[in-house]
């Protein structure tokens, strides 16, 4: 299996900025699509952002022009967060589809992460 460990999360000032961060580890594994989810307390998990193998991204409407997620490697991803409001409040999880190689197999699987805090203060 692959883990998924998130960093970089904290209590932020409206308006603030945060880099999120994302590692993964584990063995035989290439990572196809990376996405960071969130959820705020009485509310469903929502996608936030994707960036693809390729380096395609996309964009909740909420967030575009203030998050940009990047890739600083195959195994790492980030979630710059500027200009934070309130709303973005939540806990903040990294996902990964992956490819893991297993006693010569390719198997197709994702994985999740188990979040790191973001708070904005008005």
């Amino acid at each position: 299996q692959v883990q998924l460990v998130e960093s970089g999360g904290g209590l932020v000032q409206t308006g603030g900025s945060l880099r999120l961060s994302c590692a993964a580890s584990g063995s035989s594994f290439s990572i196809t699509t990376m996405r960071w989810y969130r959820q705020a307390p009485g509310k469903q998990r929502e996608l936030v952002a994707v960036i693809t193998s390729s380096g395609s991204t996309n964009y909740a409407d909420s967030v575009k022009g203030r998050f940009t997620i990047s890739r600083g490697n195959a195994k790492t991803v980030y979630l710059q967060m500027n200009s934070l409001k309130p709303e973005d409040t939540a806990l903040y999880y990294c996902n990964a589809d992956f490819v893991q190689t297993v006693r010569g197999v390719p198997h197709s699987m994702d994985s999740w992460g188990e979040g790191t805090q973001v708070t904005v203060s008005s």
